[in-house]
């Protein structure tokens, strides 16, 4: 189960995990949460990640910046972090 909860408007968060069986259902909820001009998705409360998962954020900035919004993530799980660093867009996801 994946759950994208949108609080006040600008900030989201993401719980569950993110992997090929669910990515188009998260990714359609994100066009419908994310709103605002600017967003933050805290990435805490994700639990399983797969490649789909870096492919769904790098989606959610092209779409953010169709549409002229910001979008920016907090808190990766190590298991994202180190899916992002192993495809070699940490900079495109602003992962430290």
């Amino acid at each position: 189960m994946i759950a994208l909860a949108a609080n006040n408007g600008e900030r989201a968060t993401l719980d569950g995990p993110v992997t090929l069986a669910n990515v188009n259902a998260v990714l359609a909820e994100g066009g419908r949460v994310f709103k605002a001009p600017a967003m933050t998705v805290d990435l805490a409360g994700v639990t399983e990640v797969d490649s789909t998962a870096v492919s769904l954020l790098l989606e959610w900035r092209r779409a953010a910046l169709r549409e002229g919004r910001a979008i920016d993530y907090i808190n990766y799980p190590a298991n994202l972090k180190s899916l992002i660093q192993l495809y070699g867009v940490t900079e495109l996801l602003a992962v430290a």
